[in-house]
């Protein structure tokens, strides 16, 4: 008997494929290491099997936002360096270390306890210096940052890897902040060379970085959505032949002719002005799709482009179909491809208010992913 779960007709698709060529066209693109930032599932794609697909391309390292993460990812196999991004908390940090995800140490006090672990271990931890360029979300401030440097630097029980900060507007190309940005990071990257210490790995490129900004390349690049096929932002030039990996898919589930000023849905928000088809799709927010598409937004039946019509409910949306043509499970596609008709995740962003990532990250764990194409063991 199969399992019920890989009978539902909604499911995400996620071409290994497209991974395996976008990460080839930004390695060429920056001519530099690639750091594969996977955290939120791999941007709703699948944390395992995303992760065991770059480790087979030879991804250089791994980025994710908890603990939890890299551990889940320790145990499924993964063998490649993983940086854990976020904060931690002190009773965290053994964790850390004993399944050798590499720290963002981002204060002095932040520091002392990775030290205190690594040193009750017996083990030197592995870090990442955090450096607040102008995001004021977490690591020290580049120009107070010289006694944090030289702390870090003297520690006998951390062994610095990187030194990095984050882009706050680099998905603008024509942000001046960017540019403020890594000038203030290369001065934060300078006292390790005044006071003669190793320089370790640089990283500072986001997405948009990797996309507009060569001056911020340096030791290694974190390609996220970009990595995934998906721009950042509207703003964001296409400098890099990008393939979107992921494609959200379902199928009709019922076919209805609904009268004139007859209402669709919760609300009676809409309702035709003559006679129409409508038919229902078995998907909703319960599964992440943004309530805010509600008689906005579109889906491909047949390669045409068709509006969802009234409030999408927590399982299901309905859409019009006018005077086409759609029977009982036909593919209805939400997000990617159909024929020569496409519905990108941009597209989908814009028109629910959001951002690509959002629209990919809140798809959620109630819909099968498959994979097509590459490797993942």
């Amino acid at each position: 008997m199969s399992d019920p779960v890989s009978q539902r007709p909604t499911r995400i698709r996620v071409d290994l494929d497209a991974l395996s060529h976008n990460l080839r066209a930004i390695r060429a693109h920056v001519r530099v290491p690639v750091m594969a930032i996977i955290k939120a599932n791999a941007y709703g794609h699948g944390l395992l099997p995303v992760a065991l697909h770059l480790q087979s391309q030879g991804v250089e390292q791994l980025g994710v936002a908890f603990v939890e993460e890299g551990i889940a990812l320790r145990r499924a196999g993964v063998t490649v360096p993983i940086l854990v991004l976020g904060g931690i908390f002190g009773k965290q940090v053994a964790q850390f270390i004993a399944h050798d995800l590499e720290v963002t140490v981002s204060s002095l006090d932040k520091l002392r306890q990775v030290e205190a672990a690594a040193e009750a271990m017996g083990r030197k931890a592995i870090v990442h210096l955090k450096i607040d360029t102008g995001m004021e979300r977490i690591g020290v401030h580049s120009y107070s940052c010289g006694a944090f440097i030289e702390a870090a630097c003297a520690s006998r029980w951390c062994e610095i890897k990187g030194i990095y900060s984050h882009l706050a507007c680099a998905d603008d190309p024509d942000s001046p902040m960017t540019a403020q940005q890594i000038e203030r990071f290369a001065e934060a990257c300078a006292h390790i060379q005044r006071i003669g210490a190793p320089m370790p790995l640089r990283h500072i490129a986001n997405s948009g970085g990797v996309l507009h900004n060569p001056d911020s390349w340096l030791d290694m690049v974190r390609p996220g959505i970009v990595l995934y096929g998906a721009l950042p932002d509207p703003a964001a030039r296409r400098t890099i032949d990008l393939r979107p990996a992921l494609s959200l898919v379902s199928q009709v589930v019922y076919f209805k002719v609904v009268q004139a000023g007859h209402p669709v849905s919760y609300g009676a928000t809409w309702a035709p002005k003559r006679d129409t088809r409508v038919v229902t799709i078995p998907i909703g927010y319960g599964d992440g799709l943004s309530r805010a598409l509600s008689s906005c937004g579109a889906v491909l039946i047949r390669s045409e482009r068709h509006p969802i019509v009234g409030r999408i409910c927590m399982d299901q949306f309905m859409v019009d179909i006018g005077d086409g043509s759609a029977y009982n499970e036909d593919e209805v596609v939400l997000i990617g491809g159909q024929g020569d008709a496409a519905i990108p995740v941009e597209e989908v962003a814009q028109l629910a208010g959001t951002i690509p990532y959002e629209v990919l990250v809140n798809l959620n764990e109630r819909i099968p992913r498959e994979y097509i194409g590459g490797s993942i063991g």
